[in-house]
C-alpha cells in the first residue's frame, strides 16, 4: 500500500511538472505571439508637431471671372494640385455634347486652346473639338494605354504601357514626330518644363528627356516602379514609387534629394504609392495602397502626417484654399468615401460616401470637388467647405471633370461629356422642373449605370 501511494504521489507529481511546463512554454509562446504581433502589426499614424509648424499657407487665389483657361497637364498644372478657381461652374448643367467611344477611358482628356486630348486604354490618341465634340483626328500610338498627355508648344508628349515607348505628336494633325523606346512599360502621365519632359517608368527609374530629339538628359532609379506622374514645384520633383518610398529629385541633374519611406500595412508589407501627389504649402500629399494619406515636408522629407482610410488610397488628392474654406486635401478612398483632410495636422474637416469604391484622382473647379465612383460608375460633386452633395451625374468611373474655365469635360468609362452651367434662376444643385431631352441631372438625383 505504501509502495502504491507512493507511486501515485510521484505520478501526480510528474504530471503537474509537466503541466506547468506546458502552461509556462505556452505562456513563452503567447508572450512570444504578442511580441512579434506588436513589432509587426499595422504602425499607427503619424503626427510630426515639429514638421506641422513648418505648415506654409498661402493665401487663396482669387476665382476667376468666367473665360477659357488652358488645362495642359493631368493634374492641371505642374504641381498636379487639380483646383481651378474660377467663378460661374456650378450646377445646374445642360449638357452641350457626348463623345462616346468602346474602349476604357481611364484617365481624363487635357484641353488647350479649343481642343481636348486625350488617349484611351486601347492606344488610341485622340483630339476632340470642345464646342462640338467633332473628332478632329485620331492616331493609334499603342496596344495598351493608361495615361494623359501632356502639351508643350502645339505639341503632345504620351508614354504607353504597351508598348513601352513615349511618342511626340504634333498636336493640330496627330502626326508622330518621333518615338522613343524605354526599358519598361510607362502609365506616368508626363509634364514638361522647359523643354524637358519628366515621368516615371516600370522598370524604377524617374526620367528626363529633351522635347526636341528625344534624347535622355538623365535618368534616376527610385526605390521600385513608378507609376504615379511626377509632380513639379521649385526646380524638384516629386513622386511615389512601389517600394513604398516618396521622392523627391532635382529636375536639372536627376540628383535624389530626398527619399522617405511609407509605413505599410503591417507584417512586413510596404506601402506602395500609385497615386500622383500634389505639392502646395511646403508639403507633398500623395495616397498609397497601404489606406493611408501622407504628408511630407518639401525641403527635407519629414513626414508631417499620416491619415488611415478604409481602403486602399489610390486616387491622387486635389489640395486647394478658398475664401470660403481653409487649405484642404481632398482625396478618396477604396472604401467608398470621399475625406477633406486638414491640408497642416490631417484631422478630418469632413467626409462623405461618394457611392462606391474611388479609384481615380478628383479634381476642384470653383467651390466644388468632383469624385468618380467605381460601383455604379456615377459622378459627385461636393461643396468643398461643408461636404454638402450638390452634382450627381450617371457617367463616371475613374476620373471625374476637367474645365476650361467655361465648362466642364466629364470623363465616363468610355465618354466625354460635355456640360455648360444652365443660365437660369435655379439654385446650385436644384434641377429644374421641366428637363428637356438630353439634358444634364443636376443635385441629387439618381442616375443608373453606364460607361
Amino acid at each position: 500500500m505504501r509502495v502504491k501511494r507512493f507511486l501515485e504521489l510521484h505520478l501526480q507529481h510528474r504530471s503537474n511538472q509537466m503541466l506547468a511546463a506546458v502552461l509556462l512554454l505556452a505562456a513563452i509562446l503567447v508572450s512570444g505571439a504578442i511580441f512579434a504581433y506588436e513589432e509587426l502589426k499595422r504602425p499607427g499614424d503619424v503626427h510630426n508637431a515639429q514638421a506641422i509648424e513648418h505648415f506654409k499657407p498661402q493665401k487663396p487665389a482669387p476665382p476667376k471671372e468666367p473665360k477659357t483657361v488652358n488645362w495642359p497637364f493631368y493634374g492641371l498644372n505642374p504641381a498636379r494640385t487639380r483646383y481651378l478657381p474660377v467663378k460661374g461652374i456650378k450646377p445646374p448643367f445642360d449638357k452641350l455634347w457626348r463623345f462616346t467611344d468602346r474602349p476604357l477611358l481611364e484617365f481624363p482628356p487635357i484641353y488647350v486652346g479649343g481642343k481636348l486630348y486625350f488617349v484611351n486604354n486601347s492606344g488610341y490618341a485622340y483630339a476632340l473639338d470642345a464646342d462640338t465634340g467633332k473628332v478632329l483626328w485620331k492616331r493609334r500610338i499603342g496596344r495598351l494605354n493608361a495615361s494623359s498627355p501632356a502639351y508643350y508648344r502645339h505639341r503632345l508628349y504620351i508614354v504607353n504601357l504597351v508598348p513601352g515607348h513615349i511618342v511626340k505628336l504634333d498636336a493640330k494633325t496627330g502626326r508622330v514626330i518621333w518615338k522613343r523606346n524605354l526599358p519598361g512599360r510607362a502609365e506616368s502621365s508626363p509634364v514638361v518644363i522647359d523643354r524637358t519632359v519628366y515621368f516615371g517608368c516600370e522598370n524604377g527609374e524617374l526620367f528626363a528627356m529633351s522635347t526636341g530629339k528625344g534624347q535622355v538628359r538623365w535618368s534616376t532609379p527610385l526605390g521600385g516602379p513608378v507609376k504615379a506622374a511626377p509632380a513639379y514645384y521649385g526646380g524638384r520633383l516629386y513622386v511615389g514609387d512601389y517600394g513604398g518610398y516618396m521622392n523627391a529629385v532635382d529636375a536639372k541633374s536627376g540628383k535624389l534629394v530626398w527619399q522617405s519611406g511609407s509605413l505599410g500595412p503591417g507584417f512586413g508589407g510596404s506601402g506602395a504609392f500609385y497615386s500622383t501627389p500634389a505639392v502646395a504649402y511646403g508639403r507633398v500629399y500623395a495616397g498609397n495602397n497601404d489606406s493611408r494619406v501622407y504628408s511630407y515636408d518639401i525641403s527635407n522629407g519629414d513626414l508631417a502626417w499620416s491619415y488611415s482610410t478604409g481602403g486602399y488610397a489610390y486616387s491622387g488628392p486635389t489640395v486647394a484654399n478658398t475664401r470660403h474654406s481653409p487649405p484642404t486635401v481632398f482625396i478618396g478612398s477604396f472604401d467608398g468615401n470621399v475625406y477633406a483632410l486638414d491640408a497642416k495636422d490631417g484631422s478630418v474637416r469632413w467626409s462623405r460616401s461618394a457611392g462606391g469604391q474611388v479609384v481615380g484622382s478628383l479634381s476642384a473647379i470653383g467651390d466644388i470637388v468632383y469624385v468618380a465612383e467605381f460601383t455604379s460608375k456615377t459622378t459627385s460633386g461636393f461643396m468643398m467647405r461643408s461636404g454638402k452633395r450638390v452634382f450627381r451625374y450617371p457617367k463616371g468611373t475613374y476620373t471625374p471633370v476637367i474645365s476650361d474655365g467655361r465648362r466642364i469635360y466629364l470623363t465616363g468609362y468610355s465618354s466625354i461629356t460635355a456640360l455648360q452651367p444652365h443660365r437660369g434662376v435655379a439654385a446650385v444643385g436644384e434641377a429644374r422642373p421641366a428637363r428637356k431631352p438630353g439634358k444634364a441631372r443636376s443635385g441629387g438625383g439618381r442616375g443608373g449605370r453606364s460607361g
